[in-house]
Formats: structure tokens, sequence, C-alpha cells
């Protein structure tokens, strides 16, 4: 990164990172929260982010978002601090995990920082304050967004459901927050939620689910598109036939990728902590599965790209092996607001070479 963004951001990271990072997380949500409320709030925001006129239209999902850069799902699971992140300059923000009723997620400690690898290990467990709740928060932010900026809903069962009962977790979810969302993320590659992954990334279990989602939002009259988010440790074999199947199924995307299992290659003495890992060392897998991801699916699925993206260069390489969206998380950790509008211009470079 370079800039007074990056500088000042660098300055204030050492105090930060002197406390619990799941404290500075959710102080920051708060504060985002309460700067997204005023006007001159949302004016400083603006200037941290730094995309200005970086901002380049795209019409992705049969949405016009006003830029491809989005926020990854878990830094606001409760649709907290919509209007702040708005006034940072993403595009499109996507919340939850949520689940159909509230769950307190995981015992704390349940978030690391492994700083020598610009990386962060998560176990959360689907802490939320429940789908009704989070719908009411973006209903209520709604009328305040500028144009083009959207909000994804991400979805997922909760703790308690039995298997069979899984699909009904995502129903009862789906609708309560189908109409107020944008598009809607079924999330069924967390590693903090047992069984998950294992279960409803099986392929005909998942195009099923897709199918009742889908006939459920025909039936309450809120047709969303459905995104699927899958795991990074996939099998190649596996990752192929999934794609290959959801290409021909309801889903209209895919979000590559959830978090790591992988421990590759870490230095920071964190990482042993059980968890999802995310941050950079994730990059290297994001990259190939996306270009993969394009090539199996061609143009029957949008492509967001999501894991480990942390400089300008990195946006650009996601578009170029072809992403359609990109999702910052945990490089804003490491890199600041900046990083915003870093992620923008390479965006509007790459729309400008490609003519």
């Amino acid at each position: 990164m370079s800039g007074w963004r990056s500088v000042a951001y660098s300055a204030a990271r050492p105090l930060l990172f002197r406390f619990d990072s799941e404290r500075i997380h959710r102080l920051s949500v708060s504060g985002l929260r309460i700067a997204g409320g005023n006007p001159i709030g949302r004016a400083l925001l603006g200037v941290m982010g730094g995309v200005g006129r970086q901002a380049r239209p795209v019409d992705v999902l049969g949405l016009r978002f006003r830029n491809p850069v989005g926020l990854g799902a878990g830094f606001d699971k409760d649709a907290v601090a919509l209007r702040g992140w708005a006034a940072l300059g993403f595009g499109c923000i996507e919340v939850g995990t949520v689940t159909p009723e509230p769950q307190a997620g995981n015992p704390r400690p349940r978030l690391f920082r492994l700083t020598q690898d610009e990386a962060l290990i998560n176990r959360m467990g689907f802490n939320n304050a429940g789908a009704a709740t989070v719908a009411r928060n973006v209903m209520l932010a709604r009328r305040h967004l500028p144009p083009g900026v959207m909000v994804g809903v991400n979805i997922g069962r909760g703790r308690a459901a039995a298997d069979e009962d899984a699909a009904a977790d995502y129903l009862a979810a789906h609708r309560l927050v189908a109409p107020v969302a944008d598009y809607l993320v079924i999330n069924v590659s967390s590693p903090n939620t047992p069984g998950l992954r294992r279960q409803l990334q099986d392929p005909q279990r998942l195009v099923a689910l897709l199918g009742s989602l889908a006939e459920a939002g025909e039936r309450i009259g809120y047709r969303r598109a459905l995104l699927v988010k899958l795991a990074p440790d996939l099998a190649p074999a596996a990752f192929d036939r999934l794609v290959t199947t959801l290409a021909t199924s309801p889903a209209s995307g895919l979000i590559l990728a959830n978090t790591t299992l992988a421990r590759e290659r870490m230095r920071s003495p964190g990482a042993g902590e059980w968890g999802g890992l995310s941050g950079r060392p994730l990059l290297a897998r994001t990259m190939p599965l996306v270009a993969r991801a394009r090539s199996l699916a061609g143009d029957r699925l949008a492509i967001v790209a999501s894991g480990g993206l942390a400089s300008a260069e990195d946006v650009a390489g996601a578009f170029d092996a072809g992403a359609d969206l990109v999702q910052l998380w945990t490089g804003l950790v490491y890199r600041g607001p900046g990083l915003i509008g870093e992620a923008a211009s390479a965006a509007r470079s790459r729309a400008a070479q490609s003519g």
C-alpha cells in the first residue's frame, strides 16, 4: 500500500493490536455504526476509504453495483453498520452468517491474529442475533444507502439443527431475510459448525437445497440470486464436480472461498489454534479456484473472489483470473480502510484495459 492512508494506519495498527482481537473487532463495528449515522462521520469515512472517483459500476447477478469491491461476510454479522460501510466506499456489503434463531457461537477466545502471516483464525461458530433482527436492521438502513450499494445476506444452519433439519433451517432464514436482501449466499462451507461441510457440499444435497430455496423465493414473491460459498479445502475432483453441477442448478454464482483448515508454512505462534484460517496464506488457494471455476462454468455463474486479497495487485489478479466481484475482510485488519480505494482503483484500471 502507498499514500498517507497506509502510513496513518500503519502507525495506528500496533496500538490496535495490543487489545484482544474480538474486542477490537466489536469496537470497530460500533464505531462504524456511530460514524455512519451522521454526515460528518460519513464524510470522514469517505476520506478514509479513498474510493472517490475510483468507483466503476458493474452489472452482475442482474444488479448494478456502484463498484465491484465488497465486504465479506463475518465482519458485520448483524448488519448494524451498513451506512458506515457504504460511506467507506464499498459497492456491496455481505452480512451474516445469519441463522433462523439467535445463537451465541463458540466459547471465547475464538478470534486470533497471526501477525507474522497477516492472517486470522476464527472459530466464531455463527454467532448472530438471528434472522429477524438482521432483516430489521437491513430494512431500516436500506433507505439511507447510496444508489448502487448492494446488501447480500449470508445464511446458514443453526448449530442445534439436526442433519435432517438443515434444509428447514436455511428455508426459515431465507423467509425472513429474502424480502430485504439484494442477493443471498448459502454458506455450506464454514469449518466451525460440526458436519456442515461434509453434509451440505454433497452435490445432490446442495442442488436439492438450492431448488427448495428458489421455489420458496417464487412462492413468497422475493426471487433473489443465490450464491454458494465453497470451502477452499475440497479435493480438485470434488471441486470440479460441484462447480459443474452448480452451473446447471438454480445457483447464480459462487464465492471462492471460505476459510481453510490448512496450515501450510505458517510462522506465527498461534497457528495451531483450531478454526478457519483467513488472510494472506489463503490467496494461493483463492486464485487457482477462481480460474478453475471460470473455466468450468463459463458465464453461467458469477464468481466472487474472497480470500487473501490484501493489495491492488491481488485484486487485479483476481479479476484477471475471472472474478466478477471481489470481497475484502482480513486484508482490512492488516492494511486498513485505504485498501478499499486501492481495490476500486485496480478494478477501474482492469476495466479500462479490457475496453
